[in-house]
């Protein structure tokens, strides 16, 4: 069970700040609109705010744990740069991201959102089976 536990407490982490910022705003926690309006300099300061939580969750974590967790990245810089402009470019033109569908658009029952996750995830499932050569 242990093994599970930094999971199971970054979820209800980010299911309490969902909550948080929808009871707050009124308004769906997704991080690419977020991000977005930050850089477009148009955003409310919880903006900020929720983007700094971001941030400071990862000591969150470290204070809890007493440790890093544990990632490996195998991929180039460039790809994991081309990887992070397709991201950006998919979540928006599919009006959100993960945490906007995947987290507030389910809990909400959307029929979009659950489309939009479909969409993920049978994307993510085809790229890696592609990558892996295990087609």
């Amino acid at each position: 069970m242990m093994h599970y536990l930094p999971s199971l407490v970054g979820g209800m982490l980010i299911g309490l700040s969902c909550i948080l910022f929808l009871v707050l705003t009124g308004r769906i926690a997704g991080i690419s609109g977020i991000v977005g309006q930050l850089a477009a300099g148009r955003a409310p300061w919880i903006n900020g705010a929720f983007a700094l939580g971001l941030v400071l969750g990862t000591f969150l974590y470290l204070a809890i744990f007493g440790h890093w967790p544990a990632v490996t990245i195998t991929a180039t810089l460039p790809i994991a740069m081309l990887a992070g402009l397709l991201v950006g470019f998919g979540s928006r033109m599919g009006s959100g991201c993960t945490s906007g569908h995947g987290v507030m658009g389910l809990a909400r029952l959307s029929p979009r959102s659950f489309v939009a996750v479909i969409t993920f995830l049978t994307t993510g499932i085809i790229t890696v089976t592609l990558l892996r050569g295990s087609l």
